[in-house]
């Protein structure tokens, strides 16, 4: 199997490997010393190769940052090995509420009761123990409610790399609460 053959790929691959979260394209170019364009060609070159090659890991963008994760095909023996339980299924009232704040975000707790027609505090509460959604900042309101939107653990969870490639799912398909 021939890997990664560029020095600067390596370079990348081990600065990603060592990062527990995703590393902004700014800082990666700038850690790397090559320019936006270059280390963008270089980071898509090795996510090509990675899929190509079938490799444990592969290179998941978000937004413009990037991490290095766990090849889904791969998950299962990796989960045994970590003993990790799987994250139970969302409730429809979960799934209402987080599909409210993304298509909405930033949302307000109210503003999602509001469409919902129903108390949320359980599901915003649950949606914030997966961290699949965040506190964004507070609404300039009486009150000042607090503003939810999604996380970047929200767009690993739904395998989008950002919240246009999701949204524009819908000029594709049906948008439906089972394939967000």
């Amino acid at each position: 199997m021939p890997g990664l053959t560029n020095e600067r790929e390596k370079i990348l691959e081990a600065m990603l490997f060592a990062s527990p979260d995703s590393v902004p394209l700014e800082k990666l170019a700038e850690a790397l010393d090559c320019d936006i364009p270059l280390t963008r060609g270089l980071l898509a070159h090795m996510a090509e190769t990675y899929a190509r090659e079938n490799a444990g890991i592969q290179l998941q963008q978000m937004e413009d940052a990037y991490r290095l994760c766990t090849n889904p095909d791969y998950f299962p023996p990796v989960q045994r090995l970590l003993q990790k339980r799987p994250r139970r299924a969302l409730s429809p009232a979960q799934l209402e509420a987080l599909a409210i704040v993304v298509f909405k975000q930033p949302v307000t707790r109210g503003v999602i009761e509001e469409i919902r027609g129903v108390n949320t505090d359980s599901a915003v509460s649950r949606l914030l123990e997966y961290n699949l959604i965040e506190e964004k900042g507070r609404l300039d309101a009486p009150g000042r409610p607090i503003l939810f939107g999604t996380t970047e653990e929200f767009l690993l969870f739904y395998g989008v790399s950002g919240l246009n490639e999701l949204l524009n799912k819908n000029d594709q398909e049906e948008l439906t609460l089972e394939n967000i």
